[in-house]
């Protein structure tokens, strides 16, 4: 109000915190980084590069024992030029610091592959586009149902996570019919089951949804396999509507059973288990909603196999030899599942005097 001013001491802010020094990307800076960089640090290197941006809570529950440990080390490495962060405005709380690749990193992942950095497609000028993207929660969510799952595994011996490509990776192989949100392989007791992802936010139209299953058709019919594809949707009610609109769509495809189809919503997780994850039994195979009424009850992801007899266990590795006609990518896709010293507490930075 102009009656009732502010008073010029309200408008001191806080004091300014000093920026985080960091070293410059240079070629001397390189060769310390070989002696500093461990296995784990690469690994999440070639994880940014693949999946453009995690979060810190999300690197943490991949790869490191605990949250302080984690951060820890994501600071050495950004101090290093290695990764770089950003952190988003949200309206209510702080959100998590989201980290990208720098500089530095992609240098290190260039010169493992044996690549210039331009070929690996990087430009830091444009890495950081991903902090104004109006897909920005939709990628973070994607890589979030994926590390839920990376992480079960990492706390039960008899699961692995095979295969993690992105959006970016699968459009590149299988653009030009269909443009999953990401391919995935898992196996737990002995039972292996692949498939691709279609992650709905609640944005998207569900019958642009349904309209995909033409093209998840299309693909199988050219390659001759049948793969698997897990729809994950926020609540179950929009699941429910989902489900009328894809069986629908589904009953139109000249061979239905190219292309099973199984649902979840992320509300059917519960919040109290020590690791909630998509390996939950919460997928519905869509098969269930049929004209004879009846119902199967929800499965763990590589239980749905028992609902797809006609699926042979994949057999060959996920690797773009599998597919002689996609365009090949610069580099392979990393491992999902970190390396074997992630336990081991990270190395400490040098002290200057050294």
């Amino acid at each position: 109000m102009i009656t009732n001013p502010t008073r010029q001491r309200d408008l001191r802010g806080h004091k300014a915190t000093r920026p985080t020094p960091r070293a410059a990307n240079s070629a001397e800076h390189q060769a310390v980084l070989a002696w500093r960089l461990t296995p784990r640090d690469r690994w999440i290197i070639r994880m940014l590069h693949e999946h453009r941006v995690l979060t810190a809570h999300q690197i943490t529950a991949l790869t490191f024992p605990s949250f302080r440990s984690g951060r820890q080390r994501l600071r050495e490495l950004f101090q290093w030029s290695v990764v770089d962060r950003f952190q988003p405005f949200i309206s209510v709380g702080t959100a998590p610091m989201h980290y990208v690749l720098a500089p530095a990193g992609a240098a290190v992942l260039a010169a493992e592959d044996g690549l210039d950095v331009k070929e690996l497609g990087y430009r830091h000028d444009r890495v950081f586009g991903i902090a104004h993207s109006l897909r920005l929660a939709h990628t973070v969510g994607v890589n979030e149902w994926f590390t839920a799952l990376v992480d079960r595994a990492r706390h039960d011996e008899h699961t692995t996570v095979g295969a993690w490509w992105s959006e970016a990776r699968c459009t590149r192989h299988f653009g030009d019919l269909i443009k999953p949100d990401a391919y995935g392989r898992f196996t737990t007791s002995g039972q292996e089951i692949e498939f691709f992802l279609e992650y709905d936010f609640g944005t998207e139209v569900l019958a642009k949804l349904a309209g995909k299953l033409a093209g998840y058709a299309a693909l199988a019919e050219a390659t001759g396999i049948t793969t698997p594809l897990l729809v994950w949707l926020p609540t179950s009610r929009r699941e429910a509507a989902a489900r009328r609109l894809l069986y629908r769509a589904w009953r139109e495809l000249d061979d239905p059973r190219s292309v099973p189809v199984a649902t979840a919503a992320a509300e059917l997780l519960d919040p109290d288990a020590a690791h909630p994850s998509p390996a939950d039994a919460v997928w519905l195979p869509l098969e269930s909603l049929g004209d004879t009424g009846e119902r199967t009850g929800r499965r763990e992801p590589h239980r749905l196999l028992d609902a797809w007899p006609n699926i042979p266990p994949p057999v060959t590795d996920v690797d773009p030899v599998s597919h002689p006609d996609a365009t090949v990518a610069v580099s392979p896709p990393p491992l999902p599942m970190p390396p074997t010293d992630t336990r081991l507490a990270a190395p400490r930075a040098p002290s200057s005097g050294r």
